[in-house]
């Protein structure tokens, strides 16, 4: 999953190490079980930004796989 995600960061511009989505994702966790209210958010903001990224890498593939316009 990680892979996934720092490779959608990467296509938008934006480069974000191993371990600090390590931290993140532990900051998140710690939040969730301290604050349960928290999860719908958490989740919501998690499913939002993964379907961005699966968006943009299935547009990006389909546009590397149309042929090119006739001249």
């Amino acid at each position: 999953m990680t892979e996934i995600v720092e490779k959608g960061l990467k296509k938008i511009g934006i480069t974000v190490s191993k371990p600090i989505l390590a931290v993140l994702c532990i900051i998140f966790g710690i939040l969730v079980i301290a604050i349960p209210e928290l999860l719908g958010i958490i989740v919501g903001i998690f499913l939002i930004i993964q379907g961005v990224l699966l968006l943009t890498d299935y547009l990006e593939l389909k546009k590397q796989q149309s042929p090119a316009p006739p001249a």
